[in-house]
């Protein structure tokens, strides 16, 4: 699963929430979810747990995750 379809069914302020325990900006999770950037390898291991496994480290980031 992608994060953009993680988010289809935004509950309203989701991406914004996950930002915050992320500590990055909701710019920033936009840019992600839009695939316009990368998480790095760490913040793709932390999406990952936040998630709970739903959105893969393999998925966000497979040229360094097999």
């Amino acid at each position: 699963m992608t994060l953009s379809e993680y988010f289809q069914t935004d509950v309203m302020g989701a991406k914004s929430e996950m930002a915050q325990f992320l500590g990055i900006t909701p710019t920033w999770m936009s840019l992600l979810i839009s695939g316009r950037r990368q998480a790095s390898p760490v913040l793709a291991i932390e999406i990952e747990k936040a998630t709970k496994g739903l959105v893969t480290r393999q998925v966000l980031r497979p040229d360094i995750f097999f």
